[in-house]
């Protein structure tokens, strides 16, 4: 690209961003367009591509700042420089963020999706003894079995379960848990007789 050239295209991106500063949309995507292939080239010929980090993320987040900045360029001063300012601290940070990362993790070339043991995919079973459980439930004073009935059994959420049955989320989660406690007080002492 002759001087002439690089002059030329200085002068339509300063006038484009004035342009999107004034808030004209249509110039702000021309802008955008016009200089994404030189950031892609910029960041392929800065950032190797034995360090795994993608051209597009970086590229993405040099546009990203732009726009978060827009408002701070000043249109008496060249836009390029400023643009390539913005571009180079972004992929710095991309830089030394791959570098911590890369610092603390270790690449796997592949992890299974699911347990290999046939136990851990198996649903988990409940108390052995229903019949146990039921008197163990039916000892339990009234406010910490309707907590254990609602949230344990039935699913319902602490919120939910408050607002069904009145009590205060607080009292609900004491209750629950005074509860639990006494079950399994009394079906431990069931087991080991």
């Amino acid at each position: 690209m002759s001087q002439a050239q690089a002059d030329e295209r200085e002068r339509e991106w300063a006038e484009l961003m004035r342009a999107a500063q004034g808030g004209d949309g249509r110039a702000y995507a021309r802008l955008l367009a016009a200089i994404l292939p030189l950031l892609r080239a910029r960041v392929r010929r800065v950032v190797p591509a034995s360090f795994g980090i993608e051209t597009e993320d970086l590229v993405q987040d040099i546009l990203l700042s732009l726009h978060a900045v827009r408002h701070t360029y000043d249109p008496a001063r060249p836009f390029g420089p400023w643009l390539m300012a913005i571009a180079k601290h972004r992929v710095l940070d991309g830089l030394r963020k791959n570098r911590r990362l890369r610092g603390r993790e270790t690449a796997l070339d592949f992890f299974d999706e699911t347990f290999l043991g046939v136990a851990a995919k198996e649903e988990e079973e409940g108390y052995g003894d229903p019949q146990a459980l039921r008197q163990a439930m039916a000892e339990l004073p009234q406010g910490q079995r309707q907590a254990i009935a609602m949230t344990k059994l039935e699913g319902l959420s602490l919120k939910e379960a408050s607002h069904a049955s009145g009590q205060s989320v607080a009292a609900l989660k004491v209750a629950v848990h005074r509860g639990l406690r006494a079950l399994r007080g009394v079906l431990s002492k069931e087991t080991t007789e």
